[in-house]
């Protein structure tokens, strides 16, 4: 059995979960929206009061590898229409800036031009500066957790960290290797 696939999922309060059994289609409202999923249609939903669970009728192959993803996937729409999911990016670099003007985001980030990113439906962008690291922070949030880090790997994609000064656009905790440069082969 898959570790993650039988674990049932708690429906919290304020949740609606519905399955259209024609299509395997799981349908889940809650207070921050609605997300839809299609499931395979090897694996069954059934909900039992306040949560739900997925099971496979059989052990193939393919029923086995979807049923911890189905479960994970119905697990994040339900954080994501309760709670809603973020990821946060920090822009490290003298003169780098980043400006938000409705659901548009505008990068000056060491280009001739100001870079322009428009947010998808249901995703949206927060700008905010840090004083301890004196970065400044974009906050991306919405209730789709795949739309959310697509979001935030594109913003990332515009000025990738470089290896040398550490400057560029990164995941907040993300750890970049500096590397040594001209300097430490001068010295040997």
């Amino acid at each position: 059995m898959s570790r993650i696939g039988i674990r049932p999922i708690t429906v919290p309060a304020g949740v609606t979960f519905s399955v259209d059994e024609a299509t395997n289609t799981v349908t889940i409202k809650g207070p921050k929206g609605s997300l839809e999923q299609q499931i395979s249609r090897l694996l069954t939903v059934s909900q039992e009061g306040e949560t739900v669970k997925l099971e496979r009728p059989n052990n193939l192959r393919e029923a086995r590898s979807q049923h911890g993803l189905a479960r994970t996937l119905l697990f994040n729409m339900v954080e994501g229409v309760t709670k809603g999911h973020s990821k946060t990016l920090d822009v490290i670099g003298v003169g780098y800036r980043a400006t938000t003007a409705g659901k548009t985001l505008t990068l000056a980030i060491g280009y001739s031009h100001p870079v322009v990113l428009t947010a998808p439906e249901g995703v949206s962008f927060e700008v905010k500066a840090d004083e301890k690291t004196r970065a400044t922070q974009i906050i991306i949030s919405g209730t789709d957790k795949q739309a959310v880090g697509q979001v935030a790997a594109d913003v990332r994609k515009v000025r990738k960290p470089e290896p040398y000064k550490g400057k560029g656009i990164r995941y907040q905790g993300e750890i970049v290797k500096l590397k040594a440069g001209k300097r430490a082969a001068a010295k040997k």
